[in-house]
């Protein structure tokens, strides 16, 4: 015998009341486009679990590709049997010999959600425990610290065994919150905040300045494959690449040195969010860290701030750097925001950048120049690319030959 289905467990979801089956239905859906290619498997819905029936498909991919699935608590290998008491405990020792480990000590968890069941919770860990001590030569009990968890729920369509959790990525299923549009650099911050945004239920459209020739399609291909990293976690999403050369040599020309940083950021995000509007999107996420850096004191994301009404989400406001980083090398993109390739943040850095701007004088400052038209220019003249995990740039066919 062998496991059959895994089960999957929600987390925070099983609070939402009346609105649950709208999350549990989005994150069914997220696991049948994370599983695609998997054309055995069978996803069955129940009022607070999933069940994914294996059909013979190996589970270990799987488990790899379920971690990255937000909206997940946790999920285990299971064996399904009947509600019948032999049978229940002919399969909880198979679940146990079935383990890829060997351990020492168990336990037995049993939960009776069906009530019609005649044995009782405390009856069923006895007598499923005692058969596991008479067929077994080196196992022992511990309540406590157990090797194994076992874990048997009975439930009305059957009984669920399982021995071991594997945690989930936690969080909501990403599009149940809306849509926002991520300000996305080269460097560090920017992809943690999307995948922590993702993690709330956001689905995002990446915005990503590029300011040829000061910039190179080497930097340009860093942004393209920190959003493929990205994509592990939601699937396909739409990469906005604006044309901003001709913004950025305006305002190093007409705004003082101190504003030009200040003028840059309130020109991206005049640009961000009408690229917001245009595609339907409801709020803008940056990476900013409060006082990480000049623009990202409190003042200055006042000033910035000023150009626009629609929410501005910081997931990383109160995150220091090492914390930030931590995060960026679990989710795999630090190594890609590490490449020495400069975006156009980093260009055209001033001197001495204010850090307590007035938004009254960046106003004046860009009021000798029509940043309107410039605005409207970027937008339409603004490339827009689908990117999923399989997507391939130029230079990976070119490759090829």
């Amino acid at each position: 015998m062998k496991y059959d289905h895994i089960l999957i467990r929600f987390g925070e979801m099983s609070t939402k009341g009346k609105n649950r089956k709208r999350f549990v239905y989005r994150l069914k859906r997220n696991i049948e486009k994370k599983l695609r290619d998997f054309k055995k498997i069978e996803i069955e819905q129940t009022r607070d679990r999933l069940y994914i029936r294996l059909n013979g498909e190996s589970h270990e991919n799987i488990i790899e590709q379920l971690k990255h699935v937000f909206g997940i608590q946790s999920f285990s290998l299971a064996m399904r049997t009947e509600n019948d008491l032999e049978k229940i405990k002919e399969t909880a020792l198979a679940a146990i010999k079935e383990l890829p480990y060997e351990g020492k000590t168990f336990k037995v968890t049993a939960k009776r959600a069906y009530k019609q069941f005649p044995v009782g919770s405390n009856e069923l860990n006895y007598e499923i425990g005692s058969y596991i001590l008479r067929n077994t030569e080196n196992l022992t009990v511990n309540v406590h610290e157990p090797d194994i968890d076992l874990r048997v729920e009975v439930r009305q369509g059957g009984t669920d065994i399982t021995c071991k959790d594997i945690p989930g990525a936690g969080g909501l299923p990403v599009g149940t919150s809306g849509k926002a549009m991520l300000m996305l650099s080269g460097g560090i911050d920017s992809p943690v905040a999307g995948y922590l945004a993702m993690k709330r239920g956001l689905e995002i459209e990446a915005v990503h300045f590029f300011s040829p020739p000061f910039t190179s399609e080497r930097a340009k291909q860093k942004v393209i494959d920190l959003v493929k990293k990205l994509t592990e976690y939601s699937g396909k999403i739409k990469l906005h690449i604006v044309p901003f050369t001709e913004i950025q040599q305006t305002i190093q020309k007409q705004v003082p040195d101190g504003y030009s940083l200040i003028s840059t950021r309130r020109m991206m995000l005049r640009i961000t969010d009408a690229l917001r509007q245009k595609h339907n999107a409801l709020a803008i996420v940056t990476g900013e860290s409060l006082g990480q850096v000049a623009s990202q004191t409190l003042e200055s994301m006042a000033t910035i701030n000023d150009v626009t009404t629609t929410p501005i989400l910081r997931p990383l406001v109160a995150m220091d750097k090492t914390e930030i980083i931590e995060i960026a090398k679990k989710i795999d993109t630090f190594d890609i925001s590490v490449r020495p390739y400069e975006d156009c943040c980093t260009i055209f850095t001033p001197s001495a950048p204010k850090t307590r701007p007035k938004k009254e004088k960046a106003a004046h400052y860009e009021s000798f120049v029509d940043f309107e038209s410039f605005i409207h220019e970027a937008v339409n003249k603004t490339e827009t690319l689908i990117i999923d995990q399989n997507y391939k740039n130029i230079e990976e066919f070119e490759e090829l030959f």
